[in-house]
């Protein structure tokens, strides 16, 4: 199949313009499901993630023992939520009720799951309860990429778990992530990125970003390679930040909404990576400063300043 290299002037046309009457509510509502003990600054940047790329809501949802820690270095416009945790730290599945509960009182319209959850036994159980029971768009990141694999079958990509749920789903696998996925070997991946992500994401009814050098999108019938980033990227924190940009973006694309969110958030992602190494060098450069950067991306990709 036939890839598309993913430009500004593609992303510009994507993304929806702000109406002049628009309110809060029409960019979105974005619930993040992330954090452990010891993993609290990924709920952190996927919440500047989400913030910086305009979304109109956030709540980050967190283990009561950390809710405190991370309220401490969130944005204030974020709101917070401590859920119930295991003995170790991790988001406990007695957590579910208050999820759904939180997903209906503040309507939310696109969820993030993953960003430093941790992995133990039962989380895949939760994760799997989470999508089975909601039709919202649900980006899957980090340990709940992992949590999947662990539900693959012997041959082939499809993880009917994954392919079988209610939410629309977004999985963003590293190389190494998508190993894990499929079972086969990350250099075999690496040979044919786009053959592979297109595969996964067509076994699984999902959209898939499978993260590196030239980042792919593909869906059923699309493949899109990203056109921007750079090295100083390869850093921790750098994915934690794209699924808030994808979370946030979804209610602020054209449809359809997941893949084109998925397309504009890895090309403004790796644009503010550019532009933070273009001011500090790509040596040292922080997650942080690619959230920092998002909205004079977006400005210039808004304004089709970006080529």
């Amino acid at each position: 199949m036939k890839t598309t290299r993913l430009t500004g002037a593609h992303v510009h046309s994507l993304i929806l313009p702000r109406r002049k009457d628009s309110n809060k509510g029409d960019y979105g509502r974005v619930l993040i499901i992330a954090g452990s003990k010891g993993m609290t600054g990924a709920a952190v940047l996927c919440a500047a993630g989400a913030l910086r790329s305009g979304a109109g809501l956030v709540t980050v949802a967190v283990p009561q023992s950390v809710q405190a820690v991370v309220a401490a270095q969130l944005h204030p416009e974020a709101m917070i939520l401590g859920l119930a945790e295991t003995k170790s730290g991790m988001i406990s599945p007695a957590a579910l009720a208050d999820i759904f509960r939180c997903i209906d009182e503040k309507q939310i319209t696109a969820v993030v799951v993953g960003p430093g959850i941790g992995l133990y036994r039962e989380m895949t159980g939760l994760i799997k309860d989470i999508l089975q029971n909601i039709t919202l768009p649900v980006v899957l990141d980090a340990d709940a990429i992992n949590a999947f694999s662990r539900l693959r079958e012997n041959h082939g990509f499809a993880i009917p778990a994954l392919k079988g749920t209610a939410a629309q789903v977004i999985v963003t696998p590293h190389p190494g992530e998508m190993s894990r996925l499929t079972g086969i070997s990350v250099d075999v991946i690496q040979s044919d990125r786009p053959a592979v992500a297109r595969r996964f994401a067509v076994e699984n009814g999902i959209v898939c970003v499978l993260k590196g050098y030239r980042t792919v999108v593909a869906d059923g019938g699309r493949i899109l390679i990203n056109s921007t980033g750079n090295p100083g990227m390869a850093t921790g924190g750098a994915g934690d930040v794209l699924a808030g940009v994808i979370g946030g973006l979804i209610a602020q694309v054209k449809e359809p909404c997941l893949f084109n969110a998925a397309a504009a958030g890895v090309y403004v992602h790796g644009l503010a990576g550019d532009k933070a190494a273009n001011c500090r060098g790509q040596r040292g450069l922080l997650a942080g400063d690619i959230a920092e950067n998002l909205p004079y991306v977006l400005k210039e990709v808004s304004s089709h300043a970006a080529k």
